[in-house]
């Protein structure tokens, strides 16, 4: 750990390692300080059960007119601005170390090994989304809007 003092009453407390200072838990989401958004740290259909310190129940796939019924219902029992993440956004979340799934699993548990929606669209074949895929640690935009695919949500900070 670090200390900066900027005056003689201001101090900055930081850890030395990006990846750990990158993520601050607090308790059923993740802040990601590098890109200024917050995660859900359970897919949807799961909740964080705090006494168990993980998220329980089972992911639900899930089409992308069913995505946003289920945005619309984290928005309105959670407050806040929930969102599919966009492709950049779900690829920091891979953990190129980890084994499937590539993702930390101490931040994010119970993470299906397989493609994750975003909401960014293929450019060339606007039918088709592109997916952040678990197991491989690889995106794709292979999957139409009516496929049935794992989500997690996140907001703008």
């Amino acid at each position: 750990m670090k200390i900066i003092c900027l005056q003689v009453a201001i101090c900055v407390f930081y850890l030395t390692s990006s990846a750990s200072a990158q993520y601050i838990a607090q308790g059923h989401k993740i802040k990601d300080l590098k890109l200024g958004i917050t995660w859900l740290r359970c897919s949807v259909g799961q909740a964080w059960d705090p006494s168990v310190g993980t998220c329980t129940g089972s992911a639900v796939k899930i089409d992308q007119t069913q995505v946003e019924y289920a945005a619309f219902e984290a928005n309105r029992q959670l407050g806040d601005m929930w969102r599919l993440p966009t492709k950049e956004e779900l690829e920091s979340l891979i953990c190129e170390a980890c084994p499937p799934p590539k993702i930390n699993a101490e931040d994010f548990p119970n993470i299906l090994s397989e493609a994750y929606w975003t909401q960014d669209r293929n450019a060339l074949n606007s039918r088709m989304y592109w997916s952040v895929n678990f197991m491989t640690g690889h995106s794709y935009s292979r999957f139409f809007g009516y496929q049935e695919l794992p989500a997690l949500l996140v907001m703008s900070d």
